[in-house]
């Protein structure tokens, strides 16, 4: 045998053996992960968590879902037909089911129809909410409290800069308007949190609202705090600078009073939709806006059935007063003015 066809077959027995080794070890692995998959399988699973959810008191039921069993199935014989899946061979999960982990999802950090339910007040029921707050504040002719707070979301992939608010964390907007009994009646959400609250609320409807005044019955008026612009339809606090007179306090405190509604609307709306009030648990910006006015259906809901849940306390964010000294904003600032002044020397 010569030296070259010797060498050649030293290689090719060293490659098979390579071959053997490596298959070996292929072996080796694959048995490997086949147990672990064994062993992951043999894990305890909580079966029929249905049946025992229906064994819950309803006080525990509360607990978990933020609502008791009467609204739970008003809410399922309004979406029922909507959760129903048409696929032919396709198993469905039951409707209840669905809007139970629906629920749990939204209302736990384990894990459409608005305008049927959040709605602007008008005739009667306009009415009705300015009598509500006269007899709960004593400010007069009020429709509506409005303020903005902040929803904690992951870092966004795109531009997360952009979702930074003031106080450093990712956010998106949630501008509230609400009624004398926390009953939502406008919600404006989905932009980020670096966005100014005086930009998002021109940004807003409620914004052009101030300009037909058929949205305000009786000159009628919503309450926001000094970081909205003064206008005739929209009444802000006079901004203390030490030299307020007696009758400037005394709207202060009313107008506060008034306005103590939408910041008990937004403790009571994230200590009942809970993943509202730590950090949203989802990555898509695009349904994040729809995600969170359906938290807001559900709060309403709960709201007009008597439902009732645990307020949690909101810390009050810190109000900045930018003046505006365009000729045209002016002349509307004027008219808030007079307005307020007017209120100022009627209230006793």
């Amino acid at each position: 045998m010569n030296f070259k066809k010797a060498v050649f077959l030293v290689m090719m027995r060293r490659r098979n053996n390579r071959r053997n080794d490596t298959s070996s070890s292929c072996d080796e692995d694959w048995k490997v992960d086949l147990q672990r998959r064994r062993k992951r399988k043999c894990c305890p699973r909580i079966n029929n968590y249905i049946e025992i959810i229906s064994r819950y008191s309803d006080n525990e039921f509360k607990s978990y879902f933020r609502m008791c069993r009467d609204t739970f199935d008003f809410l399922h014989d309004i979406l029922a037909e909507d959760l129903m899946r048409r696929a032919p061979g396709c198993l469905t999960i039951p409707s209840r089911h669905q809007l139970m982990i629906a629920l749990w999802k939204i209302a736990t950090m384990d894990s459409y129809g608005a305008p049927n339910f959040i709605q602007w007040p008008l005739g009667n029921r306009a009415i009705d909410v300015i009598r509500g707050f006269e007899v709960s504040s004593g400010f007069p002719k009020t429709i509506g409290a409005i303020d903005g707070t902040y929803i904690s979301i992951d870092a966004p992939k795109v531009i997360p800069a952009d979702y930074v608010n003031r106080k450093g964390y990712h956010s998106v907007q949630l501008q509230l308007v609400c009624d004398h009994r926390s009953l939502l009646t406008h919600c404006y959400v989905g932009h980020p949190g670096s966005v100014h609250d005086r930009r998002v609320f021109r940004l807003s409807e409620v914004s052009n609202y101030l300009y037909e005044n058929e949205n305000f019955p009786e000159n009628s008026h919503i309450l926001g705090d000094a970081a909205y612009e003064l206008h005739q339809h929209l009444l802000t606090p006079f901004c203390d600078n030490g030299h307020l007179t007696e009758r400037q306090k005394r709207y202060n405190h009313y107008h506060s009073m008034a306005r103590v509604m939408v910041e008990r609307c937004i403790g009571l709306l994230k200590g009942r939709m809970r993943s509202l009030l730590h950090c949203l648990p989802m990555t898509r910006i695009d349904l994040m806006a729809e995600y969170i006015v359906a938290c807001c259906v559900i709060h309403n809901i709960c709201i007009l059935r008597g439902d009732e849940i645990v307020e949690v306390a909101i810390a009050a964010a810190p109000v900045e007063n930018i003046e505006n000294n365009n000729i045209h904003h002016q002349v509307i600032r004027n008219a808030g003015v007079l307005k307020r002044n007017v209120i100022v020397n009627n209230l006793q």
